[in-house]
C-alpha cells in the first residue's frame, strides 16, 4: 500500500496509459441515469420538482403506497438508418425510479402533478391540522 503522498503526486501507471476514469468509459450505460430533484416545503404544501428534460408527461408513472411516493420513467428510442450497403439500428432506454417517504401529515388523496418545460412538479398538499398556525397570544386571567 502506498501512502497518500505517492497517490496524490505521482499517477499510477493506470491512470497514464489509460486515464482516471478508464472503467468509466468501458462500463458507461447511456440512458440510465437518475434526475435532480428539488424539495420545498412552505405552510401549505409540499413541492417536488424533477428535472427531466427530453421526457414526456406520458413517459412517467407516479405511484403512492404505504406512504411511499414513487415516481418512475420507463422510456425506450428506436431509430433505423438504411443505405444500399448497410441498415443500422440504435436502441435507447432511459429508465429511473425514486422513491419519498411522505410525512403523515400530508393528504395523500389530494396530490396532483404537473409536467411543464422539462419539469416534473409533484404537489403535496399538508392536511389542516398539519399546518402552521399563526402566532396568537393567550390572555392571562
Amino acid at each position: 500500500m502506498l501512502p497518500t503522498f505517492f497517490k496524490t503526486n505521482y499517477p499510477t501507471l493506470i491512470d497514464e496509459f489509460f486515464g482516471k476514469d478508464f472503467l468509466g468509459d468501458i462500463f458507461q450505460f447511456k440512458g440510465v441515469n437518475t434526475p435532480a430533484v428539488n424539495i420545498c416545503e412552505n405552510a401549505d404544501e409540499f413541492r417536488i420538482e424533477v428535472a427531466a428534460p427530453g421526457l414526456e408527461k406520458n413517459d412517467f408513472t407516479i405511484d403512492i403506497h404505504h406512504n411511499i411516493l414513487t415516481i418512475s420513467c420507463q422510456k425506450e428510442e428506436k431509430t433505423e438508418t438504411k443505405d444500399s450497403k448497410y441498415t443500422r439500428r440504435e436502441f435507447n432506454y432511459n429508465c429511473f425510479s425514486r422513491s419519498f417517504t411522505l410525512p403523515s401529515a400530508v393528504e395523500t388523496d389530494k396530490i396532483s402533478a404537473n409536467h411543464k418545460d422539462g419539469i416534473l412538479t409533484i404537489v403535496v398538499p399538508k392536511r389542516e391540522e398539519a399546518k402552521e398556525k399563526p402566532k396568537r397570544q393567550i390572555n392571562i386571567q
